[in-house]
């Protein structure tokens, strides 16, 4: 592919400041597919092994939630990562500042695969657990900003949703890389190999990736939009400061509109392996086996990467708010439905109930890449597009397992009904805040 073209003040920039569009995409996308590997490890180990692992297993139901909340820090972690590495981001470079965020994320999930846990250590043990999962949502907090920015400012001209797409692919081929090795652990250990020293395998698998992506990283350039703001001098000092005093309603707007699609995400994923392969009380047994139950997810997020381009092509074609308000009702029916659906014991419609939700969110996750870098200017564009999406990962994800966790084990039954209108108020919240932010398709984003 030839470089992409690019001007500095009425000037054609050196070919060898400018990044070709298949460098671009791999970098955004291989980045991202390893921060969300790691990321999602440990949501699938919440889900089924680091409750009695760093809990006190006394109460198999209380060990559960303890994991769930430990899941929620990294949420909290995320808008400090934002603001840390979307300060350096902004003032000295995405490329840079991407690298470090790729360490950070790498280290913390390598190191937690060598903790001590509960039997070994006591109450040490989820402490450090916990602090090693919010150094992970620093890592993660700088991760995706960075990612979407290095996609949407080299993007071809009316191409910026396509080319947001590719780090937006990452997390499901994450996931899908995460279950694989879980499963993988699960048939070739015995269960007891599995909780004695198995569960340690994927996380310490975390180092051999973050190599790959420094690899792919150092040799990726500035974006045309840094370049031209630094050949300007705007550069701010407190780059977080400019945006909460000047947008602050962007920050808000955007950070709701993110949420429908963490909390349709991590209800399908995290919650729903946990519900589904949990002997509840009004039970004999579990809907389906653990083994089971993750090969239907880990196949059904493949729908989640088929619904990248499909939103990439609508967002390009018809603009960002419409295609969020396509995702935003099917998500809506979705709730609706979802406490029948999740308690069904027909093997092909979990899956096609998983597959559908999946590819909606897809639909609803590709956008955001394009549209929250759009609404920013190229001074604190880094420091926004990450807290808005961080903020939108605390509201819909840090504490949904949780909540839906809690709704089951106090409203019995009638619990996962209740997650159902859980998805569909975070849902009607995030259409009536896209409603109120501007169309992007069209907008300059190159000064």
């Amino acid at each position: 592919m030839k470089p992409l073209s690019s001007t500095l003040d009425g000037e054609t920039l050196p070919e060898n400041t400018i990044n070709s569009p298949g460098k671009i995409a791999f970098a955004s996308f291989i980045g991202t597919t390893i921060e969300f590997y790691d990321f999602y490890i440990y949501s699938l180990a919440a889900a089924t092994l680091m409750g009695p692992l760093f809990f006190s297993n006394d109460n198999p139901a209380i060990a559960v939630m303890s994991a769930f909340l430990t899941f929620g820090i990294a949420f909290v972690a995320r808008p400090i990562g934002a603001i840390l590495f979307g300060h350096f981001g902004d003032r000295i470079g995405r490329k840079t500042t991407l690298i470090a965020s790729l360490l950070i994320m790498g280290i913390s999930t390598t190191l937690i695969g060598a903790l001590p846990t509960y039997q070994q250590a006591g109450v040490i043990a989820p402490v450090l657990l916990c602090l090693m999962r919010f150094c992970q949502g620093l890592g993660l907090g700088g991760e995706w900003g960075g990612a979407a920015l290095l996609a949407t400012e080299n993007a071809p001209k009316g191409k910026r949703a396509l080319f947001a797409m590719f780090p937006q692919i990452g997390p499901p081929i994450g996931f899908i890389v995460a279950s694989m090795v879980f499963i993988l652990i699960n048939q070739s250990l015995t269960k007891e190999q599995v909780f004695s020293w198995g569960w340690r395998l994927p996380f310490l698998f975390s180092f051999v990736l973050v190599g790959v992506g420094l690899y792919v990283r150092t040799s990726i350039m500035e974006s045309t939009a840094f370049q031209n703001m630094t050949a300007k001098k705007t550069q701010l000092k407190m780059p977080i400061r400019e945006t909460i005093q000047k947008h602050y309603k962007l920050l808000f707007l955007g950070s709701l509109s993110a949420m429908s699609c963490f909390t349709l995400f991590f209800l399908t994923s995290v919650f729903s392996i946990s519900y589904a392969t949990t002997v509840h009380p009004w039970q004999l047994e579990s809907l389906y086996p653990q083994i089971t139950y993750l090969f239907m997810l880990m196949l059904a997020i493949v729908f989640m990467a088929l619904g990248s381009p499909v939103s990439a092509w609508l967002a390009d074609r018809f603009g960002r708010r419409p295609t969020f308000f396509i995702g935003g009702i099917a998500t809506i029916i979705i709730g609706y439905f979802f406490g029948d659906l999740m308690n069904s014991t027909h093997a092909w419609i979990t899956f096609l109930f998983l597959s559908v939700s999946l590819f909606i969110m897809g639909i609803l996750w590709t956008p955001l890449a394009a549209f929250l870098p759009e609404i920013f200017p190229t001074n604190v564009r880094y420091t926004g597009a990450s807290l808005a999406f961080s903020f939108g990962g605390i509201l819909g994800g840090s504490l949904t397992p949780f909540a839906a966790a809690w709704l089951v084990t106090h409203f019995a039954q009638k619990g996962i009904d209740y997650v159902g209108w859980f998805l569909m108020a975070s849902c009607v919240i995030s259409l009536i805040a896209v409603w109120f932010l501007p169309e992007t398709r069209h907008q300059h984003i190159d000064s």
